[in-house]
């Protein structure tokens, strides 16, 4: 195929993370949330870089001086200052294509999950990135409104989605199934798409994004969240979406191999009890290892034990994601996987003994 959608467990340059500001609907939980950003980059910083969006140069300057701190070597950080309204990545980050052999970065629109939240920094947070130096690769503009967390690739052809993301009326209205899928073939050469019609969470507000459901772990292997409580109001559209999934076939006509995630207990918000998406499924994929989020619950430990058979030569690295979940998303929502070859050079420097400054795109700002 002239085009491939990258699987995430292709080899990566870095993992994007926008940093969250004092303006952002995290400012009542800024240190918390803070601290769990904190925590994912120092494990990501193990494998590979991290490229992270700061909304000014003190923010720079702090978050090098902490990381220095704990341990972060300056050479897996990139640092760049850029305006945004959240900090989902996931969601305003590049998706990255190869075309004819040559990796190519995607810029689609984002309008906060169909108009629901301000974006407009969001949107143009890829742009401004690319002015300032940092990807390697072209990045080329959409106008389609599409979110990273709506789409898994299996890197062969094969693209996972769910009918009320994609064809939802607050996203591309204009266009119908086929439509939608003719755009999906044309930028990423997928040649079968694979809907699902049941599955949500409580407190998700992205309408039923296919990461916080159903993942690819590899072409042949689909790990899902099962609800196995009768009682609990999401059971029945799980227990459909189960039966989808095992009605579903490669490529070659064989099913797919189906790895149940547990069901953690409920989670509610503390300040007005509303239910908030916890779910295993949105474990980030790296450069030998697999990042997990936890809920504090017993189900955690069935959790990595399960994506351990799913990835046995990755490490399994559990992220506490109580906080995340408080603004209704969770780990992988948080992060953007940029292929090998998607950095400059420059900013893929490998002299440890180099201030942090100098590998940042943020000296430009000051």
């Amino acid at each position: 195929m002239a085009n491939r959608l990258f699987p995430e467990w292709h080899q990566q340059d870095a993992v994007q993370l926008t940093w969250p500001g004092a303006d952002s609907d995290w400012a009542p939980m800024l240190s918390r949330i803070e601290a769990t950003l904190e925590r994912m980059v120092v494990a990501i910083a193990r494998y590979q870089r991290v490229l992270i969006s700061v909304a000014d140069i003190d923010t720079h300057r702090r978050l090098a001086a902490t990381f220095a701190h704990l341990g972060v070597p300056a050479h897996r950080l990139v640092f760049c200052v850029v305006p945004s309204d959240d900090s989902w990545a996931r969601d305003h980050g590049p998706i990255a294509v190869e075309r004819d052999g040559r990796l190519t970065l995607l810029d689609y629109c984002f309008t906060g999950w169909g108009g629901k939240f301000p974006a407009a920094r969001d949107d143009a947070l890829n742009r401004a990135l690319a002015d300032q130096g940092v990807f390697a690769a072209p990045l080329e503009s959409r106008e389609l409104i599409l979110e990273g967390g709506a789409i898994e690739s299996d890197g062969e052809g094969t693209l996972l989605t769910t009918e009320a993301c994609l064809l939802n009326e607050n996203r591309n209205p204009e266009l119908d199934r086929a439509a939608i899928e003719a755009r999906l073939a044309e930028d990423f050469g997928v040649t079968r798409v694979l809907w699902l019609a049941h599955g949500h969470l409580e407190g998700d507000d992205t309408d039923s994004h296919v990461d916080t459901l159903a993942r690819f772990c590899d072409p042949q292997t689909i790990a899902f969240v099962r609800c196995d409580d009768p009682e609990d109001a999401h059971y029945a559209a799980l227990c459909a979406m189960e039966d989808e999934l095992r009605a579903l076939r490669q490529a070659d006509g064989t099913p797919y191999r189906l790895i149940p995630l547990p069901w953690p207990r409920p989670c509610f918000d503390p300040e007005d009890g509303h239910r908030l998406p916890a779910t295993y499924a949105n474990f980030l994929i790296i450069n030998g290892a697999v990042l997990v989020p936890t809920y504090g619950d017993a189900t955690d430990s069935i959790a990595l034990s399960a994506l351990a058979t799913a990835f046995p030569d990755r490490d399994l690295v559990p992220i506490d994601c109580r906080e995340v979940i408080r603004q209704h998303g969770s780990l992988h929502c948080l992060t953007m996987q940029l292929p090998e070859g998607s950095l400059t050079a420059s900013h893929l420097a490998s002299d440890a003994s180099h201030d942090a400054d100098n590998h940042s795109a943020a000296d430009a700002q000051e």
